[in-house]
C-alpha cells in the first residue's frame, strides 16, 4: 500500500494524530511499567475529593494504562476507527473530538464517584469512601468509546465483523449494544474495576459535539484555530 507521499507500508497508512497518540500512549505505558506507583500517583485520575487529585490528571490519565492488553486493545481500536474519522474530519478536528470525549468521560466518571463518596459518608462508611478516593483511574477508553460513537454516526451501516461472538453487525447496532451493556453493568455494579460511566461519558460528549457540528453545518469542514 502507498500513501499520498509515495511511502509504502502499513505504518505509513496510519493518519498523523492517530499515529502520534499510539506512540505517546505506548511510551507512557512503558515508562509507567518501569517507574511504577509514582507515575500512577501523579498522573492517573483520582476523584475530586481525593487529596491526590490534581487538575492535570483529567488529561494525563488518558495516556496511562493498567497493563499490556489494556493499552493494546485501546490503541488497536483507535487505529481501526480513529483513522477513518481523521481522514474525513482532518487532523485538527479529530484531535479536538478525541480530547473533548476523553475529558467528558473523565468528568462523568468523577461526577459518579462524587455521589458514591457522598453516599458512603452519609451511611457512615468512611472506609468505603476512603478506598474510592484512593483508587486511580487510567486509560484512553472514554475517548475510544467516543471514537466508536463517532464512527457509528458517520458510517452507521458499515458492517463490523466481531471475533467473539463471531457475528457481523452494522456499526450503529454495535455501538447501541455496547452502550446498553455499559449502562446496565454500571448501574448494577457488575464488571467491577471498569469505569463504565466514563465509557458512557465519552459517548455522550461525542454525541453532543457531533450534533453541534451538524446543527451548524460544520460536520465535514476542517476545524480552524
Amino acid at each position: 500500500m502507498m500513501d499520498q507521499y509515495g511511502r509504502t507500508g502499513f505504518w505509513s497508512m496510519i493518519t498523523p494524530v492517530v499515529k502520534n497518540l499510539i506512540i505517546i500512549n505506548v511510551i507512557i505505558w512503558i515508562a509507567s511499567t518501569l517507574i511504577g506507583d509514582t507515575m500512577y500517583e501523579k498522573f492517573a485520575l483520582f476523584p475530586f475529593e481525593s487529596p491526590l487529585f490534581k487538575w492535570h490528571q483529567l488529561v494525563t490519565h488518558m495516556f496511562m494504562h493498567g497493563g499490556f492488553w489494556h493499552v493494546f486493545f485501546n490503541m488497536y481500536t483507535l487505529m481501526i476507527f480513529g483513522v477513518a474519522l481523521e481522514r474525513i474530519w482532518g487532523s485538527n478536528k479529530f484531535l479536538l473530538f478525541y480530547f473533548v470525549t476523553g475529558l467528558g468521560a473523565a468528568l462523568c466518571h468523577n461526577l459518579v464517584l462524587h455521589f458514591e463518596i457522598a453516599h458512603a459518608l452519609e451511611a457512615g462508611q468512611t472506609l468505603v469512601a476512603t478506598n474510592i478516593m484512593r483508587t486511580p483511574t487510567v486509560g484512553a477508553s472514554g475517548a475510544i468509546y467516543g471514537v466508536l460513537l463517532g464512527y457509528a454516526m458517520l458510517y452507521p451501516n458499515s458492517v463490523l465483523q466481531l471475533i467473539f461472538p463471531p457475528i457481523a453487525l452494522k456499526a450503529k447496532w454495535f455501538v447501541i449494544i455496547f452502550a446498553v451493556i455499559e449502562l446496565v453493568t454500571g448501574i448494577t455494579g457488575m464488571g467491577g474495576g471498569i469505569a463504565h460511566f466514563a465509557h458512557l461519558g465519552g459517548m455522550l460528549f461525542g454525541l453532543i459535539l457531533i450534533l453541534y457540528w451538524k446543527k451548524h453545518n460544520r460536520m465535514y469542514s476542517e476545524w480552524q484555530r
